[in-house]
C-alpha cells in the first residue's frame, strides 16, 4: 500500500489524469444503504457504475440507494470523496466488481488530496469481500 498526494480534481477522469492511469484504475469506494439504513461498501471502478439489479440480487434486498453524505460519513468516518474501507469507523461488509481482481488500483485514502494505491486482491482477502458482476458501463440504462 502507498499513498500519493495530489492537487485537488474535479472529477474522476481529472483525477486519472492527474495520476496518470486510466479512470477504471480509480475504484471507487460508495457507501449503499439498505431499507433498515445499514449501509455496505460497493467498490466500483471509475469507468463503470453500480447495476443496482445486481447488487440488489447479491445482497438480497429489494432496496437499496446511495447513502446520503451525512449518513456516509456517520458509517465510515469519512467525507464523500475520501471513503476508503481501510480505517472506516465501522467494519462494513464489501461487495466488490469482480473487474478489479487482480488488478493494482487507486482508491480514497481518507483525507483530500491523497490516493492510496493498493492491490485488489489485498483488499478483498483482508476484509473478506463478497466479489461479483455488480457494475454496468457507465452509458447504459
Amino acid at each position: 500500500m502507498s499513498f500519493r498526494e495530489r492537487p485537488a480534481a474535479k472529477s474522476l477522469p481529472e483525477a486519472a489524469e492527474v495520476l496518470g492511469i486510466p479512470p477504471r484504475s480509480i475504484v471507487k469506494t460508495l457507501v449503499v444503504k439498505r431499507s433498515d439504513d445499514s449501509c455496505l461498501f460497493a467498490l466500483v471502478p471509475g469507468d463503470r457504475a453500480i447495476s443496482w439489479p445486481k447488487l440488489r440480487a447479491l445482497v438480497g434486498v429489494n432496496r437499496l440507494q446511495l447513502a446520503p453524505p451525512d449518513l456516509a460519513h456517520a458509517a465510515t468516518g469519512y467525507e464523500r470523496g475520501t471513503i476508503v474501507p481501510v480505517g472506516s469507523t465501522n467494519d462494513l461488509p464489501i461487495f466488490a466488481d469482480e473487474s478489479i481482481v487482480g488488478e493494482r488500483i487507486a482508491m480514497g485514502a481518507g483525507a483530500h488530496g491523497y490516493s492510496m494505491f493498493v492491490d485488489a486482491d489485498a483488499i478483498i482477502a483482508s476484509y473478506g469481500a463478497v466479489v461479483a458482476d455488480i457494475t454496468k458501463p457507465l452509458d447504459a440504462d
